[in-house]
């Protein structure tokens, strides 16, 4: 009983160590929600682990767009946009992931992961425009943006937000408040396109996504409140958002290895 008790709550707290993590750079979700359903949660199936991370994921992404449209850090017409083209691009990107090998996808998925965390840092002086948005001028990066970074999230089993912040603050220019805001609707709109897939594989656990949920909406709160506190310093926000990502992935590459 008790073990079982104390795996409940295990999962609870690794759902709003998720969650945090959405609310608070916007992405990361299943960067997070992946190795802890393998590794700490003990999901053998790598899969399985994918799938329901995925609907967790967006689930708890939806929670995050909520507060941070009361804030006013949402810009809806690229949202709106980019999510649209990623839609098509993780149905795509989903049907190729599951046939692949899921100890070499982990690995593939964690060294991405490197090239992404690089590359936000070299642009961590980059403030932004705050009137930054989507027109005429740039909607054809904003569209090629969001097909190819959903691909990579439906082949990745991600919500795609740190593929997805990087990609609106390359496209559009705008803060990366904005993009963090912005790229949860795209992570939603993923995450359900990604789930819906293994979904009709039957690759979900659905008592362990409950679970996730609501630890992940909880801890949603508490990352919201900490980015816009760290949007007040400069690079702060990127510097922990890469930072998020080089230690999730260099300890995926050595378990992988």
């Amino acid at each position: 009983m008790q073990a079982d008790l104390a795996h409940l709550a295990l999962d609870i707290l690794s759902g709003a160590l998720v969650g945090f993590t959405l609310g608070l750079i916007g992405g990361g979700g299943s960067i997070l929600a992946v190795p802890l359903m393998v590794y700490v949660v003990g999901v053998a199936n790598p899969h399985v682990a994918i799938g329901t991370s995925a609907l967790a994921v967006a689930v708890n992404a939806l929670a995050g767009v909520a507060q941070h449209a009361r804030a006013g850090t949402v810009k809806w017409r690229c949202a709106a946009i980019f999510a649209s083209c990623g839609v098509i691009g993780a149905l795509a990107g989903a049907t190729l992931g599951k046939a692949m090998d899921g100890r070499r996808l982990l690995l593939c998925f964690a060294l991405l992961m490197v090239v992404v965390g690089v590359l936000m840092l070299r642009g961590r002086r980059n403030l932004g425009c705050p009137g930054a948005a989507c027109n005429r001028h740039n909607i054809t990066r904003v569209m090629s943006s969001g097909l190819g970074t959903g691909l990579l999230s439906g082949f990745f089993g991600i919500g795609g937000g740190f593929l997805i912040v990087p990609a609106l603050v390359a496209s559009t220019g705008m803060p990366i408040l904005n993009a963090i805001g912005t790229s949860l609707v795209a992570v939603a709109a993923f995450g359900a396109s990604t789930a819906i897939s293994y979904m009709a594989s039957g690759l979900i656990d659905w008592n362990l996504a409950l679970l996730f949920i609501l630890g992940g909406i909880a801890g949603s709160f508490g990352g919201m409140r900490a980015a816009r506190a760290m949007a007040g310093t400069t690079g702060a926000l990127t510097i922990f958002f890469s930072g998020v990502i080089f230690c999730v992935a260099a300890y995926m590459i050595w378990r992988s290895l």
